[in-house]
């Protein structure tokens, strides 16, 4: 009988896993047996990762990609090949949030937060197609965002991107159900991550809201991404593709 949950001898690469909900999913693979790459663009803050992750157990180490440049990203799957000899696990969570009403979005930063988020998913996503289907199949975990589906007047770029990652995420499960690749997504609610510090501080309420509207009362801690991650990434989900998974801790179930 097969080890539903692990994932010793897997290689896995986590876009963005310096840091934040990556660094959660990076931990949870490490715990597992997976040997992990940190790409990000960060290298002081990926080698800080990187020496995480090892004291956890993995063979992990970092390379340096930016998942909006489809040559960096064809170069960090190149170097995952000939450093590792294989590749079964894609975690695409690379991101930007840009909070801005959308009569004030510049077409730049427009441009710039779904080249970053949706189509960075899209590079890596079709870069790692050849070497999973090359191992006999795979995971891919997209981070996609509970505002793929809820509306929020903030954040209109921001929101869009993450819908698209989240109907990418269908189009490859059902793509490449045939080569034994799972696709599925992820949908953080509040998190408390650097990127929601500044919001907590400056956004008057926000905090007290927050807690009451989530069932479990808290926010989310990147901890929580270590479960789900590992979930995803191992024999347990192999039948499981196509999915838009809340870590929320309840938010979105709540009247």
């Amino acid at each position: 009988m097969k080890e539903l949950f692990d994932l010793t001898g897997k290689v896995a690469v986590v876009t963005g896993g310096n840091g934040g909900i990556g660094l959660g999913m990076a931990r949870g693979l490490a715990r597992a047996g997976a040997r992990v790459v940190v790409a990000a663009r960060d290298a002081a803050k990926s080698q800080e990762a990187v020496d995480e992750l090892r004291a956890l157990g993995s063979d992990a180490f970092a390379l340096a990609s930016d998942v909006t440049d489809e040559a960096s990203v064809a170069a960090l799957f190149a170097g995952i090949a000939v450093r590792c000899g294989r590749l079964d696990i894609l975690v695409n969570n690379a991101g930007i949030f840009l909070k801005k009403p959308p009569q004030d979005t510049l077409l730049a930063e427009w441009q710039a937060v779904m080249e970053t988020n949706s189509t960075g998913a899209f590079l890596c996503a079709r870069a790692a197609y050849p070497h999973l289907c090359a191992v006999g199949g795979g995971k891919i975990i997209n981070v996609a965002s509970l505002v793929s589906v809820f509306g929020v007047p903030h954040a209109a770029a921001y929101s869009a991107s993450k819908g698209a990652v989240l109907q990418l995420t269908r189009s490859l499960a059902t793509a490449w159900a045939a080569d034994r690749i799972q696709v599925n997504a992820v949908l953080p609610g509040w998190i408390d991550t650097p990127l929601t510090h500044a919001a907590r501080q400056n956004v008057e309420g926000l905090n007290d809201r927050v807690v009451a509207r989530t069932p479990s009362g808290r926010w989310g801690e990147i901890e929580d991404f270590e479960g789900i991650a590992v979930f995803l990434a191992s024999a347990a989900s192999d039948f499981i593709t196509g999915a838009a998974i809340p870590v929320d801790g309840g938010y979105s179930v709540q009247v």
